[in-house]
């Protein structure tokens, strides 16, 4: 009896050290990201203006780091860095943007800008990613969208990206056109696992894009478009988040999904979330006029869960793709669904009507409830979401 209860005080004891020890990591990043103290040994610091930091442009602090698997904390300090910033490695990186209020997206103070589409001003095109503020991905053709509803194959020996990357309080703005004139990124992902944290993401068209074999995690993130400017072939999971609605066109959602040898669940999952217009300005223009996506491919899916939408959204939900004449949703194969969602954009009638929209009840719903379910590594298993920051996700 004695030895049991000296067994659980040791649990006890072993348990209260490992909680103890995440809720100071969680406060020393804060901390980091606020006063630039009590960072991670070896923090490299990013400033346009200040003296004292290693590298003035967040490209050069990436470029600085090793290939290899070590990890590794940049700190950029506030202001607007007009660059693009491509990640490669396969080493965690995590990216801290300077804050006084590290639990809340509108408050940031660091951006990263660029302007670019998929096309320049004459009008020659270009793939997708070449307009990304942001690429994580380990290759290029990797990172290739591809043209049409397939994409590119992948070559068979591409490895995998960075297992572990992380963003905080950091938006991403493609500042190419006020309006949709083609896909200009503001975040390209691919063979990678990454969390985006209390990050902003601002585009016309093509906001964000989750690439083949993508794993994507955003918690109390602003993502904001236009034209489907949620679009993909990997996975990305929405969490507590504001989608903004910049106008419409097309839809929120246009995934693409993947043929693969295994069971999948690619997707996009908007969860616990609000879907409304950008600001006040624009509200009256689109009441009833935004589509929550479109199939790229009969293989989209996508699913809104638990979410409030406002008088911009259709009363149908989704709406099909239709290229001369012929539409690209597939009974039973395109997953375009919604889970106990409210708000004045939510009409029951009208999705049970759409030929295209599905509503979910819990049983439906279950197959993809957690993060967990969902996630999936290059072989297709499912489960592994430890590169995810639960700390800060479960506040």
């Amino acid at each position: 009896m004695h030895r049991f209860h000296l067994v659980a005080l040791l649990a006890l004891i072993w348990h209260t050290v490992i909680v103890h020890s995440a809720a100071l990591a969680h406060v020393s990043r804060e901390q980091c990201q606020v006063s630039g103290k009590h960072c991670p040994k070896g923090t490299i610091v990013v400033s346009a203006t200040e003296k004292h930091a290693d590298f003035t442009t967040v490209q050069a602090a990436i470029e600085s780091l090793p290939q290899d698997d070590s990890a590794h904390t940049v700190l950029i300090l506030a202001g607007t860095y007009k660059e693009q910033v491509n990640i490669t490695r396969a080493g965690p990186v995590t990216l801290l943007g300077q804050t006084s209020c590290p639990e809340d997206a509108t408050k940031n103070k660091v951006t990263l800008t660029w302007a670019a589409a998929n096309h320049d001003n004459t009008g020659k095109s270009v793939d997708n990613v070449f307009s990304s503020v942001l690429v994580v991905a380990p290759t290029l053709d990797s990172s290739l969208t591809g043209a049409g509803p397939s994409g590119f194959p992948v070559p068979e020996d591409t490895p995998f990206g960075n297992k572990d990357f992380r963003a905080y309080n950091i938006d991403f703005t493609n500042n190419w056109a006020e309006y949709s004139d083609g896909p200009a990124h503001a975040l390209s992902f691919s063979r990678a696992n990454g969390g985006f944290y209390y990050c902003g993401f601002y585009s016309y068209q093509d906001t964000v894009y989750v690439g083949k074999l993508g794993n994507a995690y955003f918690y109390k993130s602003i993502l904001a478009g236009q034209t489907d400017f949620l679009y993909g072939f990997g996975t990305a999971w929405i969490q507590s988040s504001s989608v903004l609605l910049r106008g419409c066109g097309g839809g929120i959602t246009a995934w693409k999904g993947t043929n693969t040898t295994f069971p999948n669940k690619y997707g996009v999952y908007i969860v616990d979330s609000d879907v409304r217009a950008a600001n006040a300005s624009i509200a009256p223009s689109i009441v009833g006029a935004c589509a929550l996506g479109r199939p790229w491919n009969e293989l989209h899916r996508s699913i809104f869960a638990r979410s409030y939408e406002d008088g911009s959204i259709q009363s149908n939900g989704y709406i099909d793709w239709i290229i001369s004449g012929v539409g690209r949703y597939e009974k039973g194969v395109t997953l375009m669904a919604e889970y106990n969602d409210d708000g004045p954009g939510f009409n029951r009638t009208g999705r049970i009507e759409s030929s295209v929209s599905t509503v979910l009840d819990r049983k439906g719903y279950e197959p993809f409830d957690e993060p967990r379910k969902v996630f999936q590594d290059p072989k297709g298993r499912f489960g592994d979401v430890s590169w995810i920051d639960w700390e800060t996700a479960r506040k």
